[in-house]
């Protein structure tokens, strides 16, 4: 019974996280585009400055969907039925492929640099 409450306190906490490092990547990407809003650049350093803020906010993003899949994992350790097996399989795949195609999107800005 102790070791099912805290595989739950450890999934919530995990989930925590998650929110913690997705929270801070949105408020000091969201800083770091009204300084380069208002800072004196050309059209094309402003665009510049948006791709490493996109690059910046992604890498965020793709820590954050890390940790809920961990959370994800330690949830179906905590429950573990063919449906809930399943219900991750299905989520870690569409989380893959969404950090994917960020992960890409990201390199791509990189280069354009």
């Amino acid at each position: 019974m102790q070791y099912t409450n805290l595989l739950g306190v450890l999934t919530h906490v995990t989930n925590l996280i998650s929110i913690l490092i997705l929270t801070y990547g949105i408020v000091r990407s969201f800083i770091k585009l009204v300084q380069s809003e208002f800072a004196k650049f050309t059209h094309k350093e402003k665009f510049i400055a948006r791709q490493q803020i996109r690059a910046y906010l992604g890498s965020y993003i793709l820590l954050s969907l890390e940790f809920l899949i961990a959370a994800d994992i330690i949830g179906t350790i905590q429950h573990p039925s063919w449906q809930e097996i399943l219900l991750l399989v299905g989520i870690v795949i569409i989380r893959t492929f969404i950090a994917f195609f960020l992960e890409k999107e990201m390199k791509n800005a990189s280069l354009d640099d």
